[in-house]
């Protein structure tokens, strides 16, 4: 089971290897729309959106990761004093009950509105903006997919943590 986890672990760390990217390209479009409309004058639509485009790339491809190193945000009075078996029990009941269902939700009723967008290559959200909405909308099933693979993963180390195989 140890090998499965690290091998559904390899996606979300790849893909954060590859997106992490996206926050320093971002900050240089955005310093160079700043550069270009305050020092020459000149403002592009399609280049403001381009910001727009990989900060949510940045977010909704990176969950996964995040779930990965146990960097997403907790609120739970019980979690922080709990043991490691019950934590694992916590975050057992936490992917199975509230995760993995609200993904598959999320998926399920998004998936009409990306198949639509992919079937007329719906265009740009502004006039003279970036014509590829289609994919934009395709991060929303990426980001289930990343963070429902993640999630399995997570449970099955969980249980092992849980039952005492926390090798």
């Amino acid at each position: 089971m140890r090998k499965l986890t690290n091998g559904l672990d390899s996606i979300n760390r790849n893909v954060g290897r590859i997106v992490r990217w996206a926050a320093l390209l971002m900050v240089l479009i955005q310093f160079a729309i700043v550069l270009f409309r305050y020092v020459f004058g000149f403002s592009s639509i399609a280049v403001n959106e381009s910001v727009l485009y990989l900060h949510s790339t940045l977010f909704m491809l990176g969950a996964g990761y995040t779930l990965l190193v146990d960097d997403h945000v907790r609120v739970d009075i019980f979690y922080a004093k709990a043991g490691s078996r019950n934590k694992a029990a916590i975050d057992i009941f936490g992917h199975l009950i509230l995760l993995i269902p609200s993904m598959l939700v999320l998926a399920y009723w998004s998936w009409p509105s990306v198949a639509n967008a992919w079937k007329i290559l719906e265009g740009p959200i502004s006039v003279g903006g970036i014509p590829a909405s289609f994919l934009l909308k395709s991060l929303i099933p990426a980001f289930c997919s990343l963070l429902v693979i993640q999630s399995v993963s997570c449970v099955l180390a969980n249980i092992l943590r849980r039952f005492g195989d926390d090798q």
